[in-house]
């Protein structure tokens, strides 16, 4: 069975990096928002179109088209290992749309991951990339908004995932190879056999 991961983590804090690796070693399959829409745009496609016109005129595009791009997907690399969801869910709806769409399947969110980083640490390691590249993405002041944005988005869903035991918070400010063998341990017991279901009180009482 597909093993299937929404993994969160702030611009900065190694999300890409660790998602690259997954697809490699695990051959999982990335799904990101941002690069799906892109594609659909460029596609020609009837639902290409629909994007290209909602982003060209600056709208933001509805939940129920992502959903068709990530349905799409699903459907076109149907013998995957698993996928990555990146950059999705961003809310409570669209985490209930996407276990709809993944039980129609006979499948669901395995794992959610969340790589915890300490805000202020980020923000001062942007500020010197900043000053030293002076990358327009790592204005501080952009990506102060940026990383709000991430934080207040993603605040509600991790009591949604934690209330269904799949939320694991992994130390996102620790070097690049302990990151990788903390998410590696996470979905290693995520694919590991499952013990035997527990008795019953009557069965355990008359030895069955």
């Amino acid at each position: 069975m597909a093993l299937n991961l929404v993994l969160f983590g702030p611009p900065a804090a190694g999300k890409g990096t660790q998602a690259k690796r997954l697809v490699s070693e695990r051959k999982l399959v990335q799904l990101s928002t941002g690069d799906m829409l892109r594609a659909a745009k460029r596609s020609g496609s009837e639902l290409g179109l629909k994007v290209a016109d909602i982003m060209d005129n600056g709208k933001l595009v509805s939940d129920e088209i992502v959903i068709a791009l990530i349905e799409e997907q699903l459907d076109a690399q149907a013998g995957a290992a698993g996928f990555i969801f990146d950059g999705f869910p961003r809310t409570v709806a669209q985490a209930e749309a996407l276990d709809s769409v993944l039980q129609k399947r006979g499948e669901s969110v395995d794992s959610v991951i969340r790589l915890k980083v300490d805000d202020a640490s980020i923000l001062g390691r942007i500020a010197t990339r900043f000053a030293e590249q002076g990358r327009k993405d790592d204005n501080p002041e952009t990506f102060k908004v940026r990383l709000n944005a991430y934080n207040t988005q993603t605040a509600p869903l991790l009591p949604y995932y934690s209330a269904q035991g799949k939320l694991t918070e992994v130390d996102g400010m620790a070097d690049i190879e302990t990151v990788a063998t903390s998410i590696k341990e996470v979905l290693d017991r995520q694919a590991s056999p499952k013990g035997e279901p527990k008795k019953s009180f009557f069965a355990r009482l008359f030895g069955r």
